[in-house]
Parts: C-alpha cells; structure tokens; sequence
C-alpha cells in the first residue's frame, strides 16, 4: 500500500510525503514513492495521523450486549478513527480472571477491526475486598489493572495492587471517587445543580482520591494512572506531583474540555456522566492542563446505554456518553481549531501517549512502526446526530453540534477497516 501526498503528523512537524506500507509496517516515508502495482490511496489535501489510541472505553462484553459488544464497540471505534482500544472490566462476569480476558482477547480476534486490550480488575467482582489474579491476567493478554466505575476504598488492599501490579510491569488505572462524598448525588455540585434541583456531587469526591493515589505513588516510587480528570483542584495537584518527580500520569475526556454543567439544565440524562460534567474553571483548568501537559492524554470514557438506562428520571439515569465516534471532531474543534493544541499535541494525547504509558506497540509514523493510521479532512464539517452512530449506545447529548475533523480512513496494520467517501 502507498499512502500517498497526505500532510503527515510526524513527531515534531506536519510534512507533505508519501508512505510506503509492507506487511503491515511502515516501510519507508519519502517525498515520492514510484507506484509499484499495490493499493494505493490518495491523500491529497487529508490528514495523516498515527493511529488513534483510546486507553479508556467500556464494550459492555461479556454481559451487557444490549448497550454494546465487542463487534459493534470495534465498528463505533475505527469510524471514530481509533486503531487501539482499551476496555474496561465491568463487565459480567468482571474481568477480573484470564478466562474472560481471554475470551475477550479471543473475540477481538473473530470481530479483526481495531486492536482491543482488555484491561483487568484490580479486586475480584470490583467489590474492593480481594485482589484479582493480576499475573493470570497479564499473561492471558490484559495492558493493565482498573476498578473503573469504583474506586478501591480500602486504601491499604490498593498499596497492596500497585506495588504487584508494579511486578508485572503493569499500570493501576485509577477511577478517583469517594462515594461517601457523593452520596447520591447526579451532577456537580454548584449553580446549575440548585437551579435544576438536583443532587450534586463535590470536586472533593474526586479529589480526595487523586490526593491518595498520588500519595501512594509516591511512597512506593511507583507509577499510576488518573482516570477521566474532571475537577481544576485535580489538575492542580497532579500537576504539583509531576513537578515533585511523582510518576503519574493523567487523562480527560472531550466532555469535561467542551461543556460546563449549563447542560445538565435540560433535564437530558445522557448529560449526566460520572464524573460529573463541572463548571467553567474546572474546563479552563483543564484545557491549561492539555496545553502545559499536566493531562497526557484524551480518551472518550465511551460508555454506552440502551435507551431504557437513561429514558427514566434523571437521578436513577446511569451514568455515561456513548463518544468512541465524536471524540476526534471535538479534539480538532475546540482544540485545534481553537488554538489550544497543534496537530502534533493532538497526536501525542490520542495517540502516542497512551501506547508509552501502556507499553503498545503504536502511537508514531516512522519507518519501522506499525501501519496503523488515522486519515481525516480537518475542514470538513459535520454534524453530530447519535441516531446514526453504529454504536449501540445512542446516548450523547450533542445531537446537532456542528464539528470539524471527517474521518476519511482507518488503516490497522496496512489493512483498511473503516473508509468514508464522503470525508474525502
């Protein structure tokens, strides 16, 4: 294959060149290729980027296939442009034993879209009281350990998982959240919370987690990792730890750097998404942190519903947006075009961030590297409409939301697996 005359994201700059693939790596980038009889795809006038890696997503298998599977969870993420997914345990069963992160490595396998890495749970049936078999895990195939969608509340059995994990050469994916500080609540706590009458949750409840496990890092002189960053003080503290030599690492979402909780006042459930959605200082705080590097890296947190989980009163709503297939249109949006990011920031934080931090293979054009690529039309416009995600899970909020950045190709390992006419 010869993707040819595309603006390639490099490391540093964006070039004009041609890029010769074999055998699904990258094997040469020139200012010309001469044809050589294979596929060729021309990239006049698109984007090249390393292809798109979300290290926080739910695919609902085994368990939950009425909100997704792994097929249809693979299908939303390569026309999302990801060529890498990590998905979360809550599960059922939870993947917390090689049995299920085998079957899921298995079906990855059958569906061969993007490239799924299950993620294992830190303690047995998420309920914070036992360890998982993390060795068992690692060998069957898991990238790293998460009780996402609880934290560990038993701060001594979370030492325990980080300095084992650490063994294994293996990353604690850290959801940050108190429930005794949440207690029920749906929203942030603020304006917008009393205006609605609706219980809100405080930055507290988030922060007093983050303060721990960045403690706990720090005493063991081991890595973590903070989950879906939402609140300004997170931020702050996280970029304090970096500061002081503490290995941890930090993502966001699209969400908490778009929205402030104005939005919750519709009364529309698929705004309500755990952690909360906050206010106009947290979403500077967190776009500063993009900027400055204190967040390494965007996911999507893509956690899809049936209707019937959100199609209720808003406080027994589940938590969650279905975002595997906005997330790059918001990132060129309200990042790029906006001047928050360049091109080669945006690269790093959805793609080449999380396969260091996650030890992937990816992540990077350059020859040798695996041929796994994102082609966009940076000025195309589209409009969000969830009905025609091929997701299961219809539930995002910003239906009719106007967006730059048109997925045009999703290439795996030299092979296409998503291309959209139209984006070119």
């Amino acid at each position: 294959m010869i993707i040819r005359g595309g603006n390639v994201v490099l490391k540093n700059t964006v070039e004009k060149k041609d890029i010769l693939v074999e055998n699904g790596k990258i094997l040469k980038i020139a200012d010309y290729i001469p044809a050589n009889g294979g596929e060729e795809i021309n990239a006049e006038g698109l984007h090249v980027f390393p292809g798109l890696i979300d290290m926080h997503v739910h695919l609902r298998e085994p368990g939950f296939e009425k909100k997704e599977d792994i097929e249809s969870g693979a299908r939303a993420a390569v026309k999302g442009g990801f060529t890498q997914v990590c998905c979360m345990p809550n599960t059922n069963p939870v993947a917390d034993n090689k049995v299920v992160v085998t079957y899921i490595k298995t079906r990855a396998k059958e569906v061969n879209l993007c490239k799924i890495h299950p993620v294992g749970a830190i303690t047995k049936g998420l309920k914070g009281e036992e360890m998982a078999g993390i060795a068992s895990m690692k060998k069957a195939g898991a990238v790293a350990i998460s009780d996402d969608g609880v934290a560990v509340k038993n701060a001594r059995l979370m030492r325990l998982a980080m300095e084992y994990a650490k063994g294994f050469d293996m990353l604690c994916l850290c959801h940050c959240e108190d429930k005794d500080l949440v207690d029920g609540g749906s929203v942030h706590e603020g304006l917008s919370a009393t205006i609605a009458g609706i219980r809100g949750i405080p930055r507290s409840a988030e922060d007093v987690i983050i303060a721990r496990e960045i403690s706990l890092a720090e005493t063991l002189n081991c890595p973590v990792h903070i989950c879906h960053v939402s609140t300004y003080s997170g931020v702050r503290m996280i970029r304090d730890a970096k500061r002081a030599g503490i290995k941890v690492t930090a993502e966001t979402c699209p969400h908490y750097y778009s929205f402030t909780d104005e939005i919750i006042k519709t009364y529309d459930t698929n705004t309500k998404v755990n952690p909360p959605i906050r206010e106009e200082v947290d979403k500077q705080a967190i776009l500063e942190g993009l900027k400055d590097g204190t967040i390494d890296c965007i996911v999507t947190d893509h956690a899809p519903h049936h209707i019937d989980d959100k199609n209720v009163e808003y406080d027994v709503a589940a938590f969650g947006i279905s975002g595997i297939e906005t997330s790059f249109g918001f990132a060129i949006t309200n990042l790029y075009k906006a001047g928050v990011l360049t091109l080669n920031e945006i690269a790093d934080k959805m793609s080449a961030a999380p396969a260091r931090i996650l030890g992937l293979d990816g992540g990077e054009i350059a020859e040798g590297k695996v041929a796994d690529f994102t082609i966009a039309n940076l000025d195309e416009k589209w409009v969000v409409d969830p009905e025609k995600f091929v997701s299961k899970g219809k539930n995002n909020p910003f239906g009719g939301t106007e967006l730059y950045g048109a997925i045009a190709y999703t290439i795996v390992d030299g092979e296409v697996k998503y291309f959209d006419k139209e984006g070119c």
